[in-house]
């Protein structure tokens, strides 16, 4: 049965000689492969081993780098990725908001990696998915994966040789403060109506709403918190544009749907950014 979140018993910084090790404390399972999961439950788990080229690691933020395409001998991709399978299984994560384990591997040169075997870094959330053009000119699938955990291991200890105990070490998360006002505004342009479907939706509290942003604001997109990058929409079509399932033609008509977009003279969307949501996001 798969486990989602800690393994009883072992905490971050918590040190392994190889992936047998892994597997058997149920850290990890697979012994080659990268990702542990199904594209029916999601993924419990992830190895960071220097095996793909379009990794970023930046301590408490991983812009993780799916799976296949690749020459294995080289560490090149000689293809491109799809959503199937294990890489479909990190995007449902994402939908379930199910926390991801993290393994950091001596072959992955990070100040975090250890020296020899295999550190469990501990809890990530799966925050983003999406495609790119690789480094090596193919399509890739890329996660945007931060940490829940307060603490990450340092890969150093006492024996400098990645052996025993991994030192601990305090980190901090920088989390974006959205401009609220911003919010705000765009749905008061359109009195809280989905600029896809027109419905606005009523609670005890007042009507609902919620403002998407076209191009996100995270790395490695950085798209800007202003008025042009924002949509009113309602939570099912945002559910939908932040996965693929929607995304917007040059001429502002829906892909994934029929129509298009509700723009009000008061708002003017930045063609840029819808651009990049197309070329990033859309699955069709």
């Amino acid at each position: 049965m798969r486990t989602f979140g800690h393994i009883k018993g072992v905490e971050p910084g918590e040190w392994f000689a190889n992936r047998k090790e892994l597997a058997k404390a149920g850290v990890h399972s697979p012994l080659q492969a990268g990702i542990s999961g199904s594209q029916n439950e999601g993924a419990d788990s992830i190895v960071l081993s220097g095996g793909y080229e379009d990794d970023e690691d930046l301590g408490d933020v991983i812009v993780y780098t799916g799976a296949g395409g690749q020459d294995a001998d080289k560490r090149i991709q000689v293809a491109h990725q799809e959503l199937t399978r294990t890489n479909l299984a990190l995007a449902k994560s994402k939908l379930l908001r199910l926390p991801v384990r993290v393994i950091r591997g001596h072959e992955h040169k990070h100040e975090l990696s250890p020296q020899k075997g295999y550190v469990y870094a501990g809890l990530y959330e799966v925050e983003d998915y999406w495609s790119e053009i690789g480094k090596s000119g193919y399509v890739v699938w890329r996660y945007r994966l931060v940490a829940l955990d307060a603490l990450s291991g340092t890969g150093e200890n006492d024996k400098g040789a990645g052996e025993g105990k991994v030192d601990r070490r305090p980190s901090l998360i920088n989390r974006l403060v959205r401009n609220s006002s911003l919010a705000q505004k765009v749905k008061d342009i359109y009195n809280y109506e989905c600029q896809v479907c027109g419905v606005a939706i009523k609670t005890s509290a007042g009507l609902y709403a919620e403002a998407a942003h076209i191009k996100p604001l995270g790395q490695p997109h950085n798209g800007p918190d202003t008025l042009d990058n924002l949509l009113c929409l309602c939570p099912n079509h945002h559910v939908m544009f932040d996965n693929g399932a929607l995304s917007l033609n040059e001429d502002l008509s829906l892909m994934g749907e029929p129509g298009k977009l509700r723009v009000s003279t008061r708002h003017l969307i930045c063609i840029d950014y819808v651009n990049y949501h197309r070329e990033h996001y859309s699955k069709a």
